[in-house]
């Protein structure tokens, strides 16, 4: 093993209703990975929260059960001095634990979709232990995975968005015929209910009628405990990726065209029945827009690393609105971001060494900050 290896923890699974689309993005992240330029550490978190190790976290979160309880467990030591991955073993009969070092880590390459990956939390951690990771940092995330808070930045920094409101799930569960008639006051069906903190379009809903808007509204308060409404339109969905730090690059449009109501869970992972057209048949006033577009929305909410930036093109007017920012987009094998920058000239390969490089240098513009501050008398 060469000593240049770049030492790289992967982080994947997580306590999201995504968690299964992560397994498929890490997945794919590994087929595409150059070995002979990183020594890949893998770090399972389990449905629980559980960070787990050993020879393949990865298979054993995919056969679940059994094959879980044998990993064992592995915390990253929170310790800006020491950048060290531990294994613990318990020994229940005695009441011990050990602890062994396993690696040091130069970057962690974080591919955890939705609740506790992409908001922010593990950003967080990830910053207190002082250790260069993929992505954007905990502004970026945090504003990015809650759509509610994402559409309000969109407004302040000029960019079109469409109407919705955002309710906490209390306001819903103390009174649904009152939360229902002030939501029909506001907006006009169609509309789309969505939990505010998750991605993938898990537990998201369109609703036609009363019936439909009370179903809605009980799905995705399952997810999260604010919920955005917003109103439809019968519009195309182009999306862009975004990749840098302070100058950011924009790659060509793809168009989803799915072949069911909407771009849902299913079609983006489970059935091939949509299209992906890449690049998107839009105009090229339309691509200048949309990508000058994603670049304001990217630095309005402080992203770093990548994003994909998702917009709805109505089809009778042709007005562009931002529909969301996804700061950990999907990597599978299937996903539009990767095929997005394939398009533009960059393969999977060498995307990962991109995300890599920016992580760092994201890193060294921290080290940049002054962090002492002294009273001078």
């Amino acid at each position: 093993m060469s000593i240049n290896k770049v030492r790289i923890g992967i982080l994947f699974g997580g306590r999201s209703g995504e968690h299964e689309v992560s397994l498929r993005s890490v997945r794919s992240v590994l087929q595409a990975i150059d070995r002979d330029k990183y020594l890949v550490i893998l770090i399972g978190i389990t449905k629980n929260g559980r960070w787990i190790g050993g020879d393949n976290p990865l298979a054993a979160l995919e056969d679940g059960g059994e094959a879980i309880n044998h990993c064992p467990d592995t915390i990253l030591l929170v310790d800006p001095s020491n950048n060290s991955l531990l294994q613990v073993s318990r020994k229940i009969s005695e009441d011990k634990m050990n602890v062994n070092r396993i690696e040091d880590l130069d970057v962690v390459f974080p591919i955890l979709h939705g609740s506790f990956g992409e908001d922010g939390a593990v950003q967080g951690l990830l910053e207190l232990a002082d250790i260069p990771y993929v992505g954007s940092g905990v502004v970026g995330s945090a504003v990015g995975m809650d759509k509610g808070v994402f559409k309000s930045v969109m407004c302040t920094a000029g960019l079109p968005v469409l109407p919705s409101i955002t309710i906490n799930r209390s306001e819903y569960w103390q009174d649904p015929e009152v939360m229902v008639s002030r939501i029909l006051e506001q907006l006009t069906l169609p509309v789309f209910v969505k939990p505010a903190n998750l991605g993938s379009s898990v537990g998201i809903t369109k609703a036609t009628d009363i019936v439909e808007l009370n179903f809605g509204l009980n799905e995705a308060s399952k997810w999260d405990r604010r919920i955005v409404i917003e109103e439809g339109v019968d519009a195309r969905e182009i999306e862009v990726g975004v990749l840098g730090n302070d100058d950011p690059q924009v790659s060509v449009a793809g168009e989803v065209v799915p072949h069911r109501d909407f771009y849902d869970y299913d079609a983006k992972y489970v059935c091939d029945d949509s299209e992906l057209l890449i690049p998107a048949p839009i105009s090229p006033d339309q691509l200048v827009r949309v990508q000058g577009m994603a670049i304001a929305a990217y630095k309005a909410v402080d992203c770093s690393g990548m994003a994909r930036v998702d917009f709805l093109l109505e089809k009778s007017n042709r007005k562009l609105w931002i529909n969301e920012l996804n700061t950990i987009p999907g990597f599978t094998n299937i996903s539009m971001y990767p095929k997005l920058w394939q398009a533009s000239g960059i393969e999977y390969p060498e995307l990962i060494d991109t995300l890599i490089e920016l992580a760092l240098e994201r890193k060294e513009q921290r080290e940049n900050t002054q962090r002492s501050f002294e009273v001078l008398h």
